[in-house]
């Protein structure tokens, strides 16, 4: 810490109860009182150094002067600490300056006109000159700043603060490693200010340490709210990353809010961080800090952590924080939800009539800001092919990762028995049909909610089932589907004629492949010209029948496939109902085993098409292939 010393002569204060005493060897002539404090002081020494004090001591001495004058300097800055420094300034008694207690001298000279016109050398030009030495040093600048809150009116006056401010502004953007200044005033006790790690009473040179982009964080977290937002607002019009802005926000909100933590409760929010100067904020405080943090944050898309929004988001409900406060961080959070974790979303409800377990009508509007958002870009830049249809590889795009967050949300909240029918539909048709290449997830939270509530209607099943398509459902979410009594019929119907179309679809295929490799093989026989080229097509004549050898064996097991599902459908028209109910119902018949064989090859361009009512009300058109199968309409 940068330190002057003033004056040399020794000390000459003493301190007898409330009153100090000046032993110059003459009897004091004035007595200052200061708050509780009292003063015997001389008053040449005073009036020589002060305008104020020439005036008043003037004034009480007028025609009484064998009298001792009485005065009282109540609104000196700094109180008695301040006047005691200014009293052994005026004797030329040895002080010492630092960045502790320059401030508040700095004010008090003011206060009382210490100028160069009473004296060269004042104390007004002095504690100028050492504010020019602490504002070219970082720690300097931060101890400073926190001691102008004891003066800050008359700081604010000297311009003082914003000084201070703006010298930190310029370091904090400036990068560190071309300067000088102590990176971090509040080091570790297991080293030397000197930047040397004392081991074993032995000093060493210290290892210099990465400076990274957080350094300040920690200082400036120990400022007052009022003092850190001058602050950041002062280095973002420096032209500080945002995300450097965002990172000292998140540090000081830490360190400040007790409730942010996931555990944290009215009851234990008058944790104090250790070395800080500053008292536990109570709910009003905490609720006014996290109000202008997040007025603080910065605008742009994903700068900020979508987690912390999120936590934001909780405390700001159990603060009971302001309805503009809360949604804006809705939207925040809204702009970037592909960056959410499903374990953020689930935010307990703390209304007034609560009615389910989380509160899901803040996660429907948070959805429906992404949605917004997203709205423009839906047509041109989400584009799902027939392999993303049928459970293929495809990229994760926003509104994707969206879809199988709100799937994972859906099935987590599906248990809550609470949960009515309309609110968990509308959370579920906000998302497209596209942005769900399989239908796995909604499908898992649908048979979830019917779980918890049987209670429902035939329906309301079968309207809580259009929210899915089951032409997307994986094989293994098929199987599950045409076990699944909790499911309407028609359901059931739909997930088995979709299996039987995929199957149908793929022995197609290979057949044609097969075909395709027979003509190939026999092409390349009659077209060898060489002996080398002989023994390469030989070699790929035998993996050509290999791989026939495989699809032949893949489809028979697809035959036995197509007979275990025969054989489950008859299960359930017994144990649904009788067969003329369900025939009138769905008019389609069930072939005989002579029927499943395996289907011809067929030239696609003839196949016929049939066309299949889906849940959602609307027909699809498909090829049938082979003409032949389980499911014939």
């Amino acid at each position: 810490m940068a330190c002057m010393k003033l004056g040399s002569k020794s000390e000459v204060f003493h301190l007898d109860g409330q009153t100090w005493i000046c032993s110059s060897g003459l009897p004091s002539d004035v007595i200052i009182e200061v708050g509780e404090w009292f003063f015997h002081l001389h008053k040449f020494p005073l009036l020589s150094r002060s305008g104020v004090l020439e005036n008043l001591i003037g004034e009480l001495s007028a025609g009484e002067a064998e009298k001792k004058c009485i005065l009282q300097l109540h609104d000196i800055p700094g109180g008695a600490k301040a006047f005691l420094l200014v009293a052994k300034f005026c004797y030329g008694v040895k002080i010492d300056l630092s960045a502790l207690n320059v401030v508040s001298l700095r004010c008090a000279a003011e206060y009382l006109r210490m100028s160069e016109d009473y004296g060269e050398g004042n104390l007004i030009l002095q504690t100028e000159n050492f504010l020019n030495d602490v504002f070219g040093n970082w720690t300097d600048s931060i101890r400073a700043l926190e001691t102008c809150e004891e003066v800050l009116p008359h700081a604010e006056e000297l311009h003082i603060v914003s000084r201070c401010i703006n010298s930190l502004a310029m370091k904090a953007c400036a990068d560190p490693s071309l300067f000088s200044w102590p990176m971090s005033g509040r080091t570790d006790s297991g080293q030397s200010p000197g930047g040397r790690v004392l081991w074993n009473g032995i000093s060493a040179s210290a290892k210099p340490q990465p400076i990274t982009e957080d350094w300040w964080y920690e200082d400036v977290s120990f400022l007052r709210l009022s003092l850190y937002k001058r602050l950041i607002l002062a280095v973002g019009m420096s032209g500080l990353k945002p995300e450097s802005i965002a990172g000292s926000l998140i540090h000081y909100t830490k360190r400040h809010l007790p409730l942010l933590g996931r555990e944290s409760s009215f009851q234990n929010a008058n944790h104090v961080v250790p070395g800080s100067t500053i008292s536990a904020p109570s709910e009003t405080d905490q609720r006014n800090l996290l109000e202008e943090i997040v007025e603080l944050l910065p605008d742009q898309k994903g700068v900020t952590p979508t987690k912390f929004l999120l936590r934001l988001l909780r405390t700001s409900m159990k603060l009971h924080a302001s309805s503009s406060c809360r949604e804006n961080l809705e939207k925040r959070i809204g702009a970037q939800l592909d960056q959410a974790a499903l374990e953020d979303l689930l935010i307990p409800n703390m209304g007034y009539s609560v009615e389910t377990l989380y509160d899901i009508d803040c996660v429907q509007r948070i959805l429906d800001h992404f949605m917004l958002l997203h709205h423009d870009t839906i047509d041109s830049n989400y584009i799902v092919d027939e392999e993303q249809l049928m459970g293929g590889s495809h990229s994760l795009t926003p509104m994707t990762m969206v879809a199988n967050l709100v799937d994972g949300y859906l099935a987590e909240v599906a248990p809550d028995v609470n949960l009515k029918l309309p609110k968990f539909q509308s959370l579920a048709a906000v998302i497209p049909d596209y942005a769900r290449p399989l239908e796995d997830g909604i499908y898992r939270a649908i048979d979830i909610y019917l779980k918890a509530h049987p209670w429902l209607t035939d329906s309301e099943r079968e309207q809580i089932c259009r929210l899915m398509n089951c032409q997307k459902l994986s094989l293994e979410a098929s199987t599950h589907a045409a076990q699944n009594e909790r499911l309407p019929l028609r359901v059931i119907v739909q997930v088995l004629f979709f299996e039987q179309l995929r199957l149908r679809t793929s022995i197609a295929g290979w057949f044609f492949v097969s075909d395709n490799l027979e003509t190939s093989q026999n092409a390349s026989g009659n077209l060898a010209l060489s002996r080398h080229d002989g023994q390469t097509q030989a070699g790929n004549t035998q993996d050509s029948i290999v791989a026939v050898g495989d699809m032949r064996e893949r489809v028979s097991e697809l035959e036995k496939e197509c007979m275990s599902m025969k054989q489950e459908i008859e299960k359930l028209v017994k144990t649904k109902g009788s067969w003329n109910i369900f025939s009138k119902k769905f008019p389609f018949r069930l072939k005989s085993k002579s029927d499943l064989k395996a289907p011809k090859p067929c030239n696609p361009k003839q196949s016929p098409s049939a066309t299949v009512p889906l849940m959602n009300g609307k027909e699809n058109q498909i090829n049938d292939n082979s003409g032949d199968g389980i499911l014939n309409s």
